[in-house]
Parts: C-alpha cells; structure tokens; sequence
C-alpha cells in the first residue's frame, strides 16, 4: 500500500498563505455551498437534474421517466426548488420544471466529463 505523502516542514510559507487568504470567503459561503452541493449527492436528483437539463418535464413525465412516484419525485423537485436549482412553470393544471440556469447545466457536465475522463483513463 503506498504511504501517504504528508509535510515535515515546519516552515509557514507566508506570502502563500496571506495570498491564499485574500481569496477566502466566510465560513457561511463555505457551509451554504456544501449544503448546495449535498443537494448533488443524491443519485435521483442528479438523474432528475439531468434530464431537466434537456427538457422541460411535468412530475407525470419524470416519474415515468425514472421509474418513481409522482411523490418521490414531487418531493425531491421541492428540495432542488428551495435551494433554487429548478424552476417551474403553469400551464393550465401542469407544471412544467426546468433548470433554473445555466450555472446547474454547467456543474452536471463539468461532473460527467470528469467521470468520463475517469473511465477513459482506466480503459
């Protein structure tokens, strides 16, 4: 098993650090954005999320789509609405969800390139 690399220096390397500093954001930004991306953690919404990012689907079109029921997905478009990952949209009795920007479409494909690369690689 190889051993993990670590640092025996003791040395603080200051100009780095301060430089690093400067570009902190508070506590707050970093817990809001690890709750936004625990949203992410969750393989049905990432399947939900996805197939928004090609098309505009009611819950009807989604349970159908992913095998669920329309409560499991009504429940998991509520989570991703709150934290503004989707939109909606009446149209009469439907409701009609999308993505709520390109910001959501560019994380998905930034991840699926990634596990692409991967699998690429281990080809």
């Amino acid at each position: 098993m190889e051993k993990q690399p670590s640092c025996d220096c003791e040395v603080i390397h200051e100009e780095i650090v301060n430089s690093a500093s400067e570009k902190m954001l508070s506590k707050d930004m970093y817990i809001e954005l690890a709750s936004l991306f625990k949203l992410f953690g969750d393989g049905t919404r990432l399947q939900i999320m996805h197939a928004l990012e090609h098309n505009e689907l009611c819950v009807c079109d989604i349970a159908a789509l992913l095998g669920l029921t329309k409560s499991a997905v009504s429940h998991q478009l509520k989570a991703l609405r709150l934290v503004n990952l989707v939109k909606f949209r009446r149209e009469g009795q439907t409701v009609y969800y999308s993505l709520a920007d390109s910001h959501v479409k560019t994380i998905i494909d930034i991840g699926l390139e990634h596990l692409m690369e991967e699998h690429t690689m281990s080809e």
